[in-house]
């Protein structure tokens, strides 16, 4: 497994080109739980009453929002009839790797609970699609942009707690230069590129990014623009994560200013699939990108 250095005077951090942790193993484990149960007609209720739990810590084991106790795997495979002594080996392991750290852990100071789950999926995902209303996507953002949107959500951080949180930011974008990388498709609102976030300057230098990030071949940036009017999404960021498993549904992400919920029911991720591409749709065609942006610097550096 190659490793990539992290570049532009970040600390001497050193991370995996497909970096292991525990939400694709918590994914696949929980979707095999829930078809054991399913096959044997046992409610959630039935299941967590089985092991001395909520019908709702069944439902996010199975949704892989959790790891796995031991004690737990193995009471739930006895009640669901497994038998197989492969069937039973193979998700013990899983059940181990549910609990493995990722590398992001390390920034667990600075990174709350429910945004350690995120950050599992996103490294793990093979396509990345999303639409931000008010910033420019983590994925796509400068230091400097990222620390003047960091300093804007933490006022009352230290230097020393948003220089990691940059860190973080950093390092989260060394999947888009990996030898397989995902593919992120991003659709941005105007409204995001016309708001000065750390000055004329660092927009500059955002604008200047973007346009670089345009000539990856696994990166796709639409510009939603003031004249589409209203849309899909009505203002709300959303994210779609699809992991290469093929047997694992996608992931639905809504980030909120102090948490995030996954929307997991087949429809609702079934509804903001079809959201983002509406999205795609009314945004200005992906070969409009580059002008688009070129334009907007030319407006800032003349200002």
């Amino acid at each position: 497994m190659r490793i990539t250095e992290v570049p532009g005077g970040l600390p001497d951090g050193r991370i995996p080109e497909r970096p292991g942790g525990p939400a694709v193993p918590r994914l696949v484990l929980g979707e095999r739980f829930r078809k054991l149960r399913e096959a044997q007609y046992i409610s959630r209720q039935e299941a967590g009453e089985a092991i001395k739990t909520s019908d709702e810590t069944i439902a996010q084991l199975e949704r892989g929002r959790s790891g796995f106790h031991e004690r737990d795997v193995t009471d739930l495979l006895s009640i669901y009839g497994v038998t197989d002594g492969t069937e039973l080996a193979t998700m013990h392991a899983l059940a181990e790797q549910t609990n493995v750290l990722g590398w992001w852990h390390a920034y667990h100071d600075v990174v709350p609970d429910w945004f350690q789950t995120y950050l599992g999926l996103e490294q793990a995902a093979g396509v990345i699609r999303s639409y931000e209303v008010q910033f420019v996507p983590g994925l796509l953002q400068t230091p400097e942009y990222a620390r003047a949107v960091i300093a804007l959500g933490h006022p009352r951080a230290t230097e020393g707690e948003i220089q990691r949180r940059v860190e973080l930011r950093m390092l989260r974008q060394r999947i888009l230069h990996n030898r397989q990388p995902p593919h992120l498709w991003a659709v941005i609102d105007e409204a995001a590129l016309r708001r000065p976030v750390g000055g004329p300057e660092v927009m500059r230098g955002q604008l200047e990014h973007l346009v670089a990030a345009c000539d990856l071949p696994h990166v796709t940036v639409h510009i939603m623009p003031f004249e589409a009017g209203g849309h899909a999404a009505a203002g709300c960021p959303v994210t779609l994560l699809r992991l290469p498993e093929r047997e694992l549904p996608d992931v639905v992400y809504l980030e909120q200013l102090i948490g995030a919920t996954y929307p997991a029911e087949r429809d609702e991720v079934e509804y903001y699939r079809h959201v983002i591409d509406r999205l795609v749709t009314d945004a200005a065609a992906a070969s409009r990108t580059r002008s688009i942006l070129l334009g907007m610097h030319e407006e800032i550096a003349v200002s």
